[in-house]
C-alpha cells in the first residue's frame, strides 16, 4: 500500500523557515519533518511513497536526489580523474515518487493528480506537517474491517485547564479535573482509502477537507479512527522549537524506530 504525503503548501504560519523551504523539510534534529513521517510509516513496513509537492518543489527532489550521499561518508579523489568512493553506504529502502502538483492547486486537487502513480489500489494519505505515534498497522487493519471508502484519524486535544460544568439557566453544577473526553475531535491525517475516493474529487481548486471527506461524510462513506497516544502539528515556529526540544531530549514519543 503507498503513501501519499501532502507537502505543497505555503507554510505561511512558520514563515520564519518556510520562505526558503517547503513546510515539510523544516528540520528536526537535524532531519525535515518528511523524513519523521516517512520514518513512522517504514517502521510498520511501507516504504513507496508519493510526494504530493508544490511550493519550492524542487527542494525536496533535491534532497531525495543527494539523500544517499547525506548519509553516508564520501572520499572525493581528485588525483585520479575526479573519483567519488562512497563508504559506510546507507539509506532507506525507500521509493519515492515527488510530483509536482502545482504551486496553487488546492489540497483535493494534489491528490487528483496523484492518481496515475496510485492506480486501483486502497492508498494512505497524510499531511507534511505532523507527526505522532500512530500504530499503522492497527489503523489499517480498522480501515478493512469496516468496508467504507475512508478512515480518517482524529485526536482529542482535550483541555488544559479545569472544566466547570454548568446545568440549566446557567447554574454551575461542578468544578472538576480536566478529562481525555474534553475538547473536541480533529483531524490529524493518517488517512486510508480505497481509490473510489479519486471520483469525489472535481480538479485543481478542490479543498480536500470540504470537497472530498464532506461528500463521504453525506455517503456515510468515512470511519473515524480515534488515535489516543501522541500527536502534535507543527504549524508555527513555537511548535517546532517544542518538538525540537523533545528530539534532543531523546524522549520524542513518535521515534518508534531503533536508530
Amino acid at each position: 500500500m503507498k503513501v501519499v504525503i501532502l507537502a505543497g503548501g505555503f507554510g505561511t504560519r512558520i514563515s520564519e523557515e518556510s520562505a526558503f523551504k517547503p513546510k515539510p523539510m523544516i528540520e528536526i534534529g537535524g532531519m525535515p519533518i518528511l523524513w519523521h513521517i516517512m520514518k513512522t510509516y517504514l517502521h510498520y513496513g511501507f516504504n513507496e511513497f508519493v510526494i504530493c509537492a508544490g511550493y519550492k518543489q524542487h527542494v525536496i527532489k533535491e534532497w531525495f536526489a543527494d539523500y544517499f550521499l547525506h548519509t553516508s561518508d564520501i572520499t572525493f579523489d581528485f588525483t585520479s580523474g575526479n573519483e567519488m568512493i562512497v563508504h559506510n553506504k546507507h539509506a532507506e529502502p525507500w521509493k519515492v515518487t515527488v510530483v509536482d502538483t502545482g504551486l496553487n492547486t488546492q489540497t483535493g486537487g494534489r491528490v487528483k493528480r496523484i492518481r496515475e502513480y496510485i492506480g486501483d489500489e486502497p492508498f494512505m494519505l497524510t499531511y507534511g506537517d505532523a507527526v505522532g505515534d500512530i500504530n499503522i498497522a492497527e489503523l489499517v487493519a480498522f480501515h478493512k474491517a469496516h468496508g467504507k471508502i475512508g478512515t480518517m484519524s482524529m485526536y482529542n486535544f482535550g483541555q488544559n485547564k479545569g472544566v466547570v460544568e454548568v446545568g440549566k439557566n446557567g447554574i454551575i453544577d461542578a468544578f472538576r479535573e480536566k478529562s481525555d473526553t474534553d475538547g473536541d475531535l480533529i483531524n490529524i491525517g493518517f488517512m486510508v482509502f480505497e481509490p473510489e475516493l479519486f471520483d469525489y474529487i472535481e480538479g485543481d481548486t478542490t479543498v480536500f477537507e470540504k470537497g472530498p471527506l464532506t461528500k463521504l461524510v453525506d455517503k456515510k462513506e468515512l470511519v473515524g479512527y480515534i488515535h489516543k497516544g501522541y500527536w502534535q502539528c507543527m504549524d508555527t515556529l513555537r511548535e517546532k522549537q517544542q518538538l525540537e526540544k523533545l528530539w534532543e531530549s531523546g524522549t520524542a514519543p513518535w521515534k518508534l524506530w531503533e536508530n
